[in-house]
């Protein structure tokens, strides 16, 4: 039963917040989410949400911080509603690459957003694909990852690609991409890189595994300015693969991406729409799957108190 459920949206992504709901068969929540021109964020809550089971939709997609404060003062403004419980649904997890201390005197900017997520009202968070699984450990409530693995796999299961490897975008990702390999029965290969500085940099080393002869599906979390993935795409093309695909969870894009993606010998580029995308005729190659019906079963089990991971079996 779906009656005392509520979706609520910050301005991040309404789309799937609208699609996620379509799936539920039920309204896309009322509420007022903007901001003053002196840059403060209001909101207002337009309808009861007193002993409801409510979920907020707001991935951490541009502009960042004004997606991670609409949240915040969202989870608020529901917590002095009444709010029987409230589900922060965070497609796109950002800052997860300041998950540890790798420096003197830098922040763990992840923990800071998960205390906050939790200070602000939030008694559970669901997100998709974080860069790095012990994120989770941050939070103090329960945490429930999806994974667009499954939705990958069926996409290229269907394409029914012959000769192929799954090829890992770095070392770090291995263990995800190994997962992908084996529900696509495809051999698995690692690009080997290093990261340059802070600035996102990384320089494509080698690969480990055969691509020679062979089409290349390289896979990653997701794909920011597309350094590593186009290094990787080097890599990959200089080792003898014929055709090149690349997947990504969240494709960001930021900086030179499109750039450097438009000149890369790349067949296709595969995303999702856990945040916003860019319109397709700007990458003619891009295809976006959407999570939102993946996103609306698990919050459908999680409100009538059902196994998650019996999605994934």
């Amino acid at each position: 039963m779906l009656d005392d459920l509520s979706i609520f949206s910050g301005n991040a992504n309404r789309p799937l917040a609208a699609a996620i709901c379509r799936h539920l068969r039920i309204p896309l929540g009322d509420a007022d989410v903007f901001q003053f021109s002196n840059e403060n964020i209001f909101v207002k809550i337009n309808e009861n949400v007193r002993g409801r089971d409510v979920f907020v939709i707001q991935p951490f997609s541009t502009p960042v911080n004004r997606s991670i404060m609409e949240l915040l003062i969202m989870l608020d403004a529901l917590k002095r509603a009444s709010a029987a419980r409230i589900t922060a649904v965070i497609p796109y997890y950002a800052y997860g690459r300041t998950d540890k201390k790798d420096q003197p005197r830098v922040p763990i900017t992840a923990r800071l957003i998960a205390d906050c997520i939790t200070v602000a009202g939030a008694d559970r968070v669901l997100t998709m694909d974080m860069h790095a699984g012990q994120i989770q450990g941050f939070f103090n409530i329960p945490v429930d990852e999806l994974t667009a693995q499954i939705i990958q796999a069926r996409y290229f299961a269907e394409k029914d690609l012959q000769n192929f490897t799954v090829v890992s975008a770095d070392e770090g990702f291995a263990k995800k991409a190994r997962r992908l390999a084996d529900r696509l029965d495809a051999p698995l290969a690692i690009v080997e890189k290093r990261r340059l500085g802070n600035n996102s940099i990384a320089e494509a080393m080698g690969i480990i595994g055969n691509v020679e002869g062979r089409n290349a599906l390289i896979v990653d979390d997701e794909i920011d300015t597309a350094g590593s993935l186009t290094q990787a795409v080097r890599v990959v093309h200089e080792g003898g693969a014929l055709d090149i695909y690349c997947c990504a969870t969240h494709g960001i894009f930021s900086g030179s991406a499109l750039e450097r993606l438009r000149k890369a010998p790349i067949k296709e580029i595969v995303i999702t729409d856990s945040i916003p995308s860019p319109d397709s005729a700007l990458l003619p190659n891009l295809t976006v799957l959407s999570v939102s019906e993946l996103i609306a079963g698990t919050i459908s089990r999680i409100h009538d108190g059902r196994s998650v991971s019996e999605l994934f079996r």
